[in-house]
């Protein structure tokens, strides 16, 4: 098998809470699994909109934020060993001749497996473009929505705009290896974690990063190769920072993406599916989570955690055909127990 290319039992599209928990129902059930992801890490809207936001109905757990739930499913997922491909789209999907499941992403990462698992929220989240006037001439050559390798920046003049989480994550981590980085945001204050906003400005005391106020206007440069970006500084003035590349961390939208060209019967850009095993209409993918639809449908976490263990069981069947899946407790089950490693 070439690079890029991977077999597995399962492959899920979507590495939000519900997408994590799904790997510990499936590695109960002793199946592999791949996860397939636009953002750069675990959490899904959790994580990436509001990490430290409480959240007060996840069983067992009277308070936490999006960021600690994702942690302690991380954790919890951990003995299954599953493969994550971070900052990828499942672009297409197609069936092998010998009827597995064939996704490839937009980098080219192609992953087969007999059962396909959606869980992907309410569709992929897709980078919101600033208000730059002939942005779309920059895309993918001087301006970029996520960083795929740092190495793609060493050496470079570096512009980031926003004032959340990854603007402030990627100052931090692009400073020492770009020839220069500056940050733009519209307001002093940022939306970022504490202990991460002190490292920018220390790294700004050390002349590492310099902070503009204000916000990317325009863009110069010809033929999409970037020159400088044009700032609008807060009190109207406006500057040229000399860039070769612009990475705006303006936030996220919702949209289905690529997987509405799946062949599945869609209703209201939601998947329909039985409420036995959660199966869409085509047989052996599966939609759980906020992306799927059924009579009495609730959108909670604990709603998506419920469909995720009938699909693992489901899931089995289509792996092993000739196996049966003999449903156990964890609490006594000293078989699951060795599976979780605390035997």
């Amino acid at each position: 098998m070439r690079a890029g290319e991977a077999s597995t039992d399962v492959i899920i599209v979507g590495a939000g809470p519900v997408g994590l928990f799904a790997v510990f129902q499936l590695g109960l059930a002793k199946l592999k699994a791949h996860l397939v992801d636009i953002l750069d890490r675990p959490g899904g809207q959790c994580a990436e909109l509001y990490p430290e936001k409480p959240i007060y109905d996840i069983p067992g757990l009277p308070i936490c934020t999006g960021q600690e739930l994702t942690d302690r499913l991380m954790e919890q997922i951990a003995p299954f060993e599953p493969v994550f491909h971070f900052g990828e789209m499942a672009a297409s999907l197609d069936k092998t001749p010998d009827g597995k499941w064939r996704l490839t992403t937009d980098v080219g990462t192609v992953l087969t497996a007999l059962v396909l698992v959606i869980a992907a929220g309410g569709g992929s989240f897709v980078p919101k473009r600033p208000p730059i006037p002939g942005i779309e001439a920059y895309e993918g050559t001087g301006v970029f929505y996520a960083v795929r390798r740092i190495d793609a920046f060493r050496g470079k003049r570096v512009v980031i705009a926003g004032g959340g989480d990854s603007a402030l994550d990627w100052t931090v981590s692009l400073a020492p290896v770009v020839q220069n980085l500056t940050l733009v945001h519209r307001r002093p204050e940022f939306r970022a974690a504490p202990a991460t906003v002190a490292k920018m400005r220390a790294l700004e005391e050390q002349g590492f990063v310099k902070f503009e106020l204000g916000q990317p206007a325009g863009l110069k440069g010809d033929d999409g190769k970037l020159d400088a970006v044009v700032i609008k500084r807060g009190d109207g003035t406006l500057l040229d920072v000399e860039a070769d590349a612009l990475l705006p961390f303006f936030g996220l939208t919702m949209k289905l993406g690529p997987i509405a060209n799946f062949g599945l019967n869609l209703n209201e850009n939601l998947i329909p599916v039985d409420t036995e095993k959660f199966e869409t209409s085509t047989p052996a993918i599966f939609a759980i989570g906020d992306i799927n639809t059924y009579p009495g449908k609730l959108k909670l976490i604990l709603s998506g955690f419920h469909e995720a263990a009938l699909m693992a069981q489901a899931a089995h069947r289509y792996v092993h055909p000739d196996k049966v899946l003999r449903f156990q407790y964890t609490t006594s089950s000293s078989e699951l127990q060795r599976l979780l490693k605390v035997a």
